[in-house]
């Protein structure tokens, strides 16, 4: 199961030649916080929305205390043990549908081999059938050998500044996109500095992107 989704899996599938879009999975194409906070609030808590993390955000309905880091990570790994049900951000399934008709996407995800095969079951539900991989630290080095073996125009799709950056040192002609698709997200987090595009949402994306491929 871990080769199905590692690095080497997707380049495989990958035809040198042809455009490629990479895309973040959480707030890019599936809604993560939203889902989390859903799964909070069933156990007495709940996601304060004050800033852009979780940790130090979960919180007791009752008395609105934060609960330890320790417990979010615990919750974090138990919310993600079986995340197969996440809705997908307005608009993603039906650009990546125009997207793939005109070149290949990989999905790139910060996620465990574990947590991939539930992934993959989410994506699946909502037709979204691209290579997963499930990535762990910078994306910059994947990013890197994907556009390498597509040799042709590529683009990345994040909600996170840093992974832009990290493409920037990695592969920095790779045009780079931040778009955040929970509108309450939006408001805590600037726009990337290192994105070429900060689109307000999919179809503002989808517009950048076959625009470049002409």
């Amino acid at each position: 199961m871990s080769e199905a989704f590692g690095l080497g899996a997707a380049l495989a599938r990958l035809r040198p030649g042809r455009p490629l879009v990479i895309v973040d999975a959480d707030e890019v194409l599936l809604r993560f916080v939203d889902g989390f906070d859903r799964y909070l609030r069933r156990q007495g808590l709940f996601l304060d929305l004050g800033s852009y993390r979780l940790h130090g955000n979960v919180k007791r309905i009752d008395d609105h205390a934060a609960v330890l880091d320790v417990e979010v990570t615990a919750l974090l790994e138990e919310f993600r043990s079986e995340l197969d049900w996440l809705e997908p951000v307005d608009g993603a399934c039906e650009a990546l549908a125009a997207l793939g008709a005109r070149a290949q996407v990989v999905i790139l995800s910060n996620i465990t081999v574990l947590q991939a095969q539930p992934r993959a079951r989410n994506l699946s539900t909502l037709g979204i059938a691209f290579p997963l991989v499930a990535n762990a630290g910078p994306k910059g080095p994947a990013v890197r050998h994907l556009a390498n073996r597509a040799s042709a125009p590529a683009f990345f799709i994040d909600d996170i500044p840093a992974p832009l950056s990290s493409v920037v040192e990695a592969a920095p002609e790779v045009l780079r996109i931040h778009l955040v698709g929970d509108e309450r997200l939006k408001p805590l987090l600037p726009p990337a500095g290192d994105a070429h595009l900060y689109a307000a949402d999919w179809p503002a994306a989808r517009r950048f992107i076959e625009e470049r491929l002409g």
